[in-house]
């Protein structure tokens, strides 16, 4: 490992073996951060995967570029190992949530991948998945789909704005996941914008994955919640917990989650910081436990 890096607290086969041995039952689920906005989620014997990015596509692809992405952390796996997926998802079509190198080899290592994504961009993703095992599942804002025992329901998202197709099709999304007696909101690359709260509220989710890395246009890439935004809106939705990510991945697009966590505690919002190949578990009772390295 680089130096340079940010540790992860799992990896590799370390990183394999938790999520094999983690607990297979109806009363509580297991998430994993993989870096950037990537989660993996466990219940009941079942995976979804959000938005992986575990390549280092964009660091090559702006390598001698006035925008280089420098990376931070350790890359927690290779994609190629998760051979145990069916479905995984596609928020919107920046590569860091749209990474073909990743998609691509899960969908080869899991002889094919069920790939839910905004209607709006099926074309775009096909044409940049090419031939992989993928089989398309389109959603949009304020629809629902069952995708195994994932009941995905679209919620808009605003990257920067709430952007929409010529069909009228939202092209960032965020996707609320019921399952059993639980429900997840993972909300892609997005602002707060009217109806978000409105539209969220219903859902009682248990655990809000929320970017934290902000809006700074000098960085020249559309933006995003900041870390008090997160905590903001995690306690407008009721969100049990809240979980911050999209940062640590490339230097010239991070914050520390040091400004999150002091307006969790202001507004007495539960929130669980994670390091990379981390596992949080949450139980029906509402209790969330952290499992980290030994």
């Amino acid at each position: 490992m680089s130096a340079d890096l940010i540790a992860a607290a799992r990896k590799d086969d370390a990183l394999l073996a938790d999520i094999r041995g983690a607990e297979e039952a109806p009363d509580c689920f297991h998430l994993w951060w993989l870096g950037q906005s990537g989660f993996l989620l466990k219940w009941d014997q079942q995976f979804l995967l959000f938005d992986p990015y575990l390549s280092d596509s964009l660091t090559r692809k702006y390598h001698g570029t006035d925008k280089p992405h420098v990376r931070m952390s350790e890359l927690v796996i290779d994609p190629a190992r998760l051979d145990f997926l069916d479905v995984v998802t596609s928020s919107h079509n920046h590569t860091d949530h749209l990474d073909g190198e990743s998609l691509r080899a899960i969908a080869g290592a899991s002889g094919g991948i069920r790939l839910v994504l905004p209607e709006a961009n099926l074309a775009f993703a096909r044409e940049r998945l090419g031939e992989a095992q993928v089989e398309y599942h389109g959603v949009d804002s304020g629809r629902r789909i069952s995708a195994g025992p994932w009941e995905i329901s679209g919620i808009a998202a605003a990257h920067n704005e709430v952007e929409r197709d010529a069909e009228g099709r939202c092209k960032f999304l965020g996707f609320a996941v019921k399952f059993g007696e639980f429900c997840v909101y993972h909300s892609g690359d997005t602002l707060w914008h009217d109806g978000l709260v409105e539209e969220l509220r219903p859902f009682s989710v248990d655990v809000a994955m929320l970017p934290i890395n902000g809006n700074k246009p000098e960085r020249r890439v559309a933006g995003n919640l900041n870390g008090v935004e997160a905590a903001e809106l995690g306690a407008a939705i009721g969100a049990k917990l809240v979980v911050p990510c999209h940062y640590h991945m490339f230097t010239f697009n991070t914050e520390e989650p040091d400004r999150f966590v002091a307006a969790c505690e202001r507004a007495g919002q539960e929130f669980r910081v994670m390091r990379g190949g981390e596992r949080l578990t949450v139980g029906t009772a509402g209790s969330a436990d952290g499992s980290s390295a030994d």
